[in-house]
């Protein structure tokens, strides 16, 4: 063949000559996924890693979805907080449970400083841990234990006794402030005077006491004051320490009397068992004494369970790391400026200590209820410091208000929305399961990172264990056979 001849644009027409069909060279654009998304509509984030805690499968891929807050620390998150959100009966205590069951599998300590239903009293025991019941007639808890290694005090050398003497008094004396300022207590924050008065009396009943003092003993002490709490007050009579002090000693009276009488004013029955795999402290008994008793309750077992994992850890015998759920948390912020800056404070540091803290809420006007500017501000904080969000099905408006805080993009808020649609609620039809059951938007970090939805695969165990309609089914049930027999 010629060397010369130039070959055709598309080779010769003959066998082994070449021939090929011709191919342009592709076009190329530049621009923003959202201009391009009519050109390639198939872009898709990468998923979540396979490590963690298994949930189900991607709504849309059908690839198994886990999350490992804890172990993404670092690299994809910065805290290991998680922020569980959704209407009542979509499933927010359910794959709560999962986490927790999942991460008790890992080594993580499941604590439960306060379960107001009794939710997790099933799971608790099935995974061999202790259940402290507070009520009448039950298990009582003293709110000024000093737990476990407060009890070893006198085997401690000088130099640590008196640091952790120190680390226990700061700790009742901050959950007796924010006890005072419930509507059990004196329903305001405690003047200058109160507050030397209480400290300088909590310092003498410790003293005097051969075990943890009680809220009797403070009382005892605040009714017969010694000279240093005079000296502390500036006061030379008995009359003007009355007038200062009266209003915190009637309420820390009204603490061991009435609907709280029996059950913080005593000496703890049940220690907490801090080497057990999980542990619960059961509130279910408080219900039917109000919300009152109830937040009271609640700030008292979270002061009591609280510091006795932080005296462990500030000696070096910390338990594993933990995991706590927080449940009706409306309830728990309610009960008094005490627990909201302890909740503040514990997401602050949940890091450093290795815990994964759950916050579980309807909504976020649960924040907004708050009765100062002061709680409200630090509870606006709690959803910024949980880098893990779960959105189970509400409404848009409230959508809105979490964008405001974590950006969503209009089809995530759209989808989470579809959940709660009611037009699928089915009531027409047998079955009375709420239509987004079981959904959930993961949403992970601050950034533009798009979310997952995936659906909750629940066990046949985990379906007993998790079960938090059985004792509406059984009310409907006897109503039901009650209207039969008529």
């Amino acid at each position: 063949m010629n060397a010369d001849v130039i070959a055709p644009k598309r080779g010769w027409p003959q066998p082994a000559a070449g021939r090929a069909g011709h191919v342009e060279a592709g076009h190329r654009y530049l621009s923003t996924t959202l201009q391009l998304g009519g050109l390639y509509p198939w872009l898709q984030a990468s998923g979540l890693p396979a490590e963690g805690v298994p949930l189900g499968p991607n709504l849309f891929t059908r690839s198994m979805v886990a999350i490992d807050p804890a172990g993404w620390v670092g690299r994809l998150t910065t805290n290991p907080g998680i922020w569980i959100q959704g209407q009542p009966g979509v499933g927010k205590s359910a794959i709560a449970k999962r986490l927790c069951m999942g991460y008790a599998a890992y080594g993580y300590q499941l604590l439960v400083p306060g379960d107001v239903k009794g939710e997790y009293t099933s799971l608790v025991e099935h995974l061999g841990g202790q259940v402290v019941r507070v009520g009448r007639g039950l298990d009582r808890i003293n709110p000024l234990d000093s737990g476990p290694l407060g009890r070893g005090l006198h085997t401690l050398p000088d130099a640590d006794r008196e640091r952790l003497r120190a680390e226990i008094n700061g700790r009742r004396s901050e959950f007796l402030h924010g006890l005072l300022a419930g509507s059990y207590g004196l329903g305001r924050r405690s003047t200058a005077p109160e507050a030397s008065a209480l400290s300088e009396a909590l310092r003498t009943a410790t003293a005097r006491a051969t075990t943890d003092p009680t809220i009797p003993d403070l009382v005892r002490v605040l009714r017969n004051p010694p000279q240093e709490i005079y000296d502390r007050l500036l006061v030379t009579d008995h009359a003007q320490y009355v007038e200062l002090a009266r209003e915190v000693i009637t309420a820390l009276t009204n603490l061991c009397d009435g609907p709280l009488s029996g059950l913080f004013d005593g000496p703890t029955t049940t220690p907490l068992d801090l080497d057990a795999p999980a542990v619960s402290v059961d509130l279910r008994s408080l219900l039917t004494a109000g919300d009152q008793v109830v937040a009271a309750g609640l700030l008292a077992t979270w002061s009591y369970s609280y510091a006795a994992v932080d005296t462990a850890r500030a000696f070096g015998a910390a338990p594993r790391p933990l995991i706590l759920p927080l449940d009706e948390m409306w309830r728990a912020l309610r009960a008094g400026p005490g627990m909201v800056g302890a909740l503040d404070s514990m997401t602050r540091l949940n890091r450093s200590k290795g815990e994964i803290s759950l916050m579980i809420t309807h909504s976020l006007r649960d924040l907004e209820a708050l009765p100062t500017e002061e709680d409200r501000a630090k509870a606006a904080g709690l959803m910024e410091r949980c880098d893990t969000l779960l959105l189970a099905a509400m409404p848009m408006s409230e959508l809105d208000r979490v964008s405001v805080q974590r950006p969503l993009t209009a089809e995530e808020r759209h989808l989470v929305a579809s959940w709660a649609s009611p037009s699928s609620t089915g009531a027409d039809s047998a079955h009375t399961v709420h239509p987004g059951r079981g959904r959930y938007l993961v949403r992970i970090g601050s950034g533009e990172r798009i979310g997952e939805a995936v659906h909750l695969q629940l066990t046949p165990t985990e379906l007993q264990l998790y079960d938090t309609d059985a004792a509406m089914r059984r009310k409907v049930q006897e109503e039901r056979r009650k209207d039969r027999g008529a």
